[in-house]
């Protein structure tokens, strides 16, 4: 049995998931995988804070004490925001390392050039937790592309703003009432900006992008709307007419002129749409190929344990494409 060394960079909700999973299945995971995984260092903002789910020796908030462990395999980051993960994990690539992210803010950004890197180094990037948490649209997509061409993808990526359309029309709330609602379940940041506004779900979009069609459109150029302007009045007529509201990010190659557009705001849709009946705070996400036509995804977008089940079954989707694994 091959003893594996990790890492986790962020201890939040996901990077504990990730933890409790490790630990708590360790046995369970020694027979799928083949391997034993052992963490050894959590990076963390204050080593100091009381943690009682993992030994103070085990934390850091030295990323050099990271970058220092011998045969280190694989590191899972879920830090928030662009920096210093995006760096971090330029540097652990460099040293020969495999790194899992959950970080949609970073990746959407830096995904590309990442790859690229972990490609010159012999390593692997993972990145299915960046969008929809534990449903696995990122995997269904790769299978896809081996033989489709990828035309038009469709998805509720904000679980939060789903769920805030739910209760408007399901409950008749006002949209400030089902947002307080969202924030004293869990659902909803106390500062819920990205969320409401479509920046979350526009940067899992551009992940989206990037994977479907190998680039981008020009951020500038995608219209980002939110859908703290919709009324329970609308909400109800919409209702009346057998219609419902939701939140819908869309990006679409023309294979024609080679150009790629896409949008992220409310739209009103029908029965016959694909995500009319997605409810809650469930993502989905609508893929349509040319050759299989369209394919839905649909299931739980955020929390620990979904968005920490997907950095883990990343890493076995890692093990089974790796010959050897570093080993003590």
């Amino acid at each position: 049995m091959k003893k594996v060394k990790v890492a986790i960079l962020g201890f939040g909700t996901v990077g504990q998931g990730v933890y409790r999973i490790l630990t708590e299945k360790r046995s369970q995971l020694k027979q799928m995988l083949d391997v034993d995984l052992e963490v050894a260092k959590v990076l963390v903002s204050n080593p100091n804070k009381p943690r009682p789910h993992a030994a103070k020796e085990m934390l850091t908030n030295q990323i050099e004490e990271i970058l220092d462990i011998s045969n280190l395999d694989v590191v899972f980051e879920a830090i928030v925001g662009e920096e210093p993960a995006y760096q971090y994990l330029d540097r652990l690539i460099e040293k020969g390392c495999n790194v899992i992210t959950a970080n949609k803010v970073m990746f959407s950004k830096h995904g590309k050039s990442l790859q690229e890197k972990a490609a010159k180094h012999g390593v692997q990037v993972g990145f299915e937790a960046t969008v929809a948490g534990g449903v696995p649209v990122i995997k269904t997509m790769q299978n896809l592309l081996r033989v489709n061409e990828v035309q038009r993808i469709q998805g509720i990526l904000n679980g939060t703003s789903n769920y805030i359309l739910t209760q408007m029309r399901a409950r008749g709330m006002a949209f400030e009432e089902a947002l307080e609602d969202a924030q004293k379940l869990g659902y909803a940041e106390a500062d819920p900006y990205n969320d409401i506004s479509g920046q979350d779900a526009f940067r899992k979009l551009m992940i989206l992008s990037e994977l479907a069609f190998k680039e981008q459109p020009d951020w500038k150029d995608v219209k980002v709307q939110g859908i703290n302007e919709i009324t329970s009045q609308q909400v109800k007529e919409a209702t009346e007419k057998g219609m419902r509201y939701r939140h819908i990010a869309l990006v679409q190659k023309n294979y024609k002129t080679g150009e790629v557009h896409a949008t992220v705001r409310p739209e009103l849709i029908d029965q016959s749409h694909p995500l009319y009946s997605i409810e809650e705070v469930n993502n989905a996400v609508a893929i349509e190929a040319d050759l299989l036509g369209t394919v839905t995804l649909v299931g739980p977008g955020a929390g620990m344990l979904p968005t920490a089940s997907a950095m883990v079954e990343d890493y076995g989707d890692l093990l089974t494409k790796t010959k050897t694994v570093i080993s003590i």
